[in-house]
């Protein structure tokens, strides 16, 4: 039997390695936003998609294979659908924003996620509110509000396509929640990836051009990258809670801000500093409430 002392440490060690797997996550994701933003100009984003689901898939072949067809049986396939219809639509929105937004802009803004989350899992799942949480969520608008900045007569098109990848993003996460009980990491990828690449052939399909062996190699670093952020995220979640590791996810606003910084001289305003100061304030402030509330019951 273990005493509380090596409970605790163990604990502290499971939270420390959770913590490094995000950030290095978040590292990994920044990285296919510098890749994204590099070919924006050159390859039609619905390709870009394509690609990175497609190849995405190539990746998870191995593991497939090591584990057989035993690995992705499922009783939940609709739910794994609706999860590739909503991601999908929802990664075509982050990678615009990255092609068309400064880097620490569009990871600001694909962190706005944490405060659609708990309204569509009050609508949908029927989870309450808490007070905190709801605090949090107004901080975080009004982050979001000084980021859109409309008092200068016009709004950029691209914040508001990131938002909405965001709200997207908050819906495909509720839809993990709801089959977490019986579904591991590995397949949720691998579904993920399988049905994104279907859904995302046509639209890539109607924009279609011909592509050098560079910009391949390029959609590889796309592929590998994200796939590699997605399994070190949901490696993170099943060390320590969500509420504990989930403030470590904006470390991609201060990696985008800085290798947006070096690469290609992006300086942010006042109006969006504020901004990325209250909607990391209102992050946190969402999931350490939650998870407060969670450990007073």
């Amino acid at each position: 039997m273990q005493n509380p002392s090596q409970v605790v440490d163990e604990h502290r060690s499971a939270l420390v390695l959770g913590a490094g797997l995000i950030l290095i996550s978040e590292l990994f994701l920044v990285l296919s936003g510098m890749v994204v933003k590099h070919i924006a100009d050159d390859v039609p984003v619905q390709m870009i998609v394509f690609f990175r689901n497609a190849l995405g898939l190539v990746i998870l072949l191995p593991w497939l294979m090591r584990n057989g067809l035993d690995a992705i049986k499922t009783s939940r396939i609709r739910l794994h659908l609706m999860r590739a219809g909503v991601g999908v639509t929802a990664m075509t929105c982050l990678f615009y924003s990255w092609g068309y937004l400064p880097l620490a802009q569009a990871a600001l803004l694909k962190q706005t996620a944490p405060f659609f989350i708990p309204v569509i899992a009050f609508i949908w799942l029927g989870e309450r509110i808490p007070t905190v949480v709801k605090l949090a969520i107004l901080i975080g608008f009004a982050g979001t509000f000084l980021v859109l900045n409309p008092q200068e007569g016009k709004l950029n098109v691209a914040v508001l396509i990131a938002l909405g990848g965001a709200c997207l993003g908050a819906l495909a996460k509720v839809t993990i929640r709801k089959m977490r009980t019986t579904e591991p990491a590995q397949r949720i990828v691998f579904y993920f990836a399988f049905f994104s690449a279907i859904f995302s052939f046509i639209p890539a399909l109607m924009v279609w051009q011909p592509i050098g062996w560079q910009t391949l190699i390029w959609l590889f670093v796309v592929a590998g990258t994200s796939t590699l952020a997605q399994l070190f995220l949901s490696k993170a979640y099943g060390l320590a809670p969500a509420g504990q590791l989930g403030p470590f996810t904006y470390g991609s606003v201060a990696f985008a801000a800085l290798m947006g910084w070096w690469l290609w001289g992006e300086v942010l305003s006042l109006n969006t500093w504020l901004g990325i100061a209250l909607i990391t304030g209102g992050g946190i402030l969402a999931m350490l409430g939650k998870q407060l509330v969670k450990s007073t019951k």
